[in-house]
């Protein structure tokens, strides 16, 4: 996993994720109300789908001359940079993702406990994978072969699949368009030299970048009027910010939209402050809980976009990590990268089915639940449901193979009224002990991910 990014940098395609004294509370009750929602929900599929796949190469950062040597490692087409941009660019005309069948992937994403979806409605090349009437490089665009496929329109058809499967909606959605020419365009000082920038200063050219504030508001109010309800608009690249004059006035945008959407949420990644309404960790998880809502999203394989011959973490290993991020406060957003051809990677789809399987039964232990001290202790998180008066302990194995206890002791200081096993269903014997409670259990789940124990607190 990735170091903690802190900083207000990028690195290899990683951002960093805004600190707690940046996070403003919001006072709008819709918001507030949304925002309970998101924290009840504890685990999101997130997908980074786009041309790019094809190849199996990351989103977009190949493109950028002063960041993506790293992600051009594996690419020998060619030692022009014009002409990779060119062929990058025109990866649009071959694809055709004909076995895409959307209500296969919500049916997956429900069996494997996902209760919200994130989606890269355009990730920052600027491809659009939904009808807009904003551009021509969009999914449904003449000249992409799968524009005539009656799911050509990929975000209404898998927002529409995943809604039908009582599954909220989040749009994930690019602030910086790289194909956009009155982001980046030759003609302008920089030339051909590109980075994550528009290639001009919006300073001395104020009409040209107010175009693109005008286009970047259509192109969001679209997906909110015509591809909704969304729960959530996901905004990345938070380097079109205010510095530079690089302000798309999000907040003016954000303002008008929860005139007709109340409570939507606005996730403007890495900049703080009353749109950012929850921060967004990536490939990490803080190492302390956070008192303030965020959510860590990290990959089931090695990147965020598909790639061949793939390996992708277990379900141990994403039951630890998701235990981990709940018992400190946070959601897990566990990205999936599709296939070129429209399917989801059989061996994502392994994992997702163990997900499911052990969500199934030990779910109530992560969904709606809040943090509870210590969270995590001697291999033991903690969540609880504070109304209920109910305490959850997980004991973690996070290795294949090791032996199951069948007694232990979890450090918990509240009174205990009763305790019981989620394995078996069955009440558990316990007595106070210096430094908690000592747990004896009548049998043990063979290979057991976790053992759950449910507490009935005063």
């Amino acid at each position: 996993m990735a170091e903690e990014i802190k900083d207000d940098v990028v690195v290899n395609g990683v951002h960093n994720y805004s600190q707690e004294d940046q996070y403003v509370w919001p006072t709008d009750p819709e918001v507030v109300k949304k925002l309970e929602w998101f924290r009840d929900q504890k685990f999101a599929l997130m997908m980074h789908w786009g041309t790019y796949s094809q190849l199996g190469l990351v989103e977009s950062w190949a493109l950028s001359d002063e960041d993506g040597d790293w992600s051009r490692n594996d690419i020998d087409w060619t030692d022009d940079m014009e002409e990779f941009k060119k062929q990058y660019f025109d990866l649009n005309k071959t694809f055709n993702p004909i076995r895409f069948q959307p209500e296969k992937w919500a049916k997956a994403a429900k069996e494997a406990g996902f209760k919200y979806f994130i989606f890269t409605t355009k990730h920052h090349d600027g491809f659009c994978m939904w009808d807009t009437q904003y551009t021509d490089y969009k999914i449904t665009g003449e000249d992409c072969p799968f524009h005539t496929n009656k799911n050509a329109d990929v975000c209404k058809k898998i927002f529409d699949a995943m809604r039908a499967e009582g599954i909220g909606i989040t749009a994930y959605f690019s602030k910086a368009d790289w194909h956009c020419p009155d982001y980046w365009n030759s003609s302008y000082e920089r030339g051909t030299k590109t980075w994550r920038g528009p290639s001009y200063d919006p300073e001395k050219y104020p009409e040209v970048w107010k175009r693109f504030e005008t286009f970047t508001h259509n192109q969001v109010n679209e997906l909110m009027d015509n591809y909704g309800p969304i729960d959530a608009l996901w905004f990345d690249a938070g380097w079109v910010c205010k510095e530079g004059g690089q302000d798309i006035h999000l907040g003016d945008m954000m303002d008008k939209i929860r005139e007709k959407h109340p409570g939507v949420l606005s996730v403007d990644r890495t900049i703080g402050g009353p749109y950012e309404n929850y921060v967004t960790p990536e490939q990490c998880v803080p190492e302390e809980p956070l008192n303030i809502p965020w959510e860590s999203c990290i990959t089931m394989g090695t990147s965020f976009s598909f790639g061949y011959e793939d390996k992708y973490k277990t379900p141990r290993e994403i039951i630890t990590l998701l235990t981990n991020i709940v018992a400190k406060g946070g959601n897990l957003a566990l990205n999936v990268g599709p296939q070129p051809d429209g399917r989801l990677p059989k061996g994502a789809l392994e994992s997702m089915k163990g997900i499911g399987a052990w969500l199934q039964k030990y779910g109530e232990s992560i969904y709606g639940t809040r943090v509870c001290a210590p969270y995590k202790q001697d291999g033991i998180c903690f969540t609880q449901k504070e109304k209920e008066h109910v305490v959850y302990a997980l004991k973690q194995y996070e290795e294949e193979g090791m032996t199951v206890e069948k007694s232990f002791i979890i450090p918990l200081e509240k009174k205990v009224k009763r305790a019981v096993d989620l394995y078996t269903g069955k009440e558990v014997k316990v007595s106070q002990v210096a430094g908690g409670y000592q747990v004896e259990l009548d049998e043990t789940e063979e290979n057991a991910i976790a053992t759950v124990i449910r507490f009935d607190v005063e």
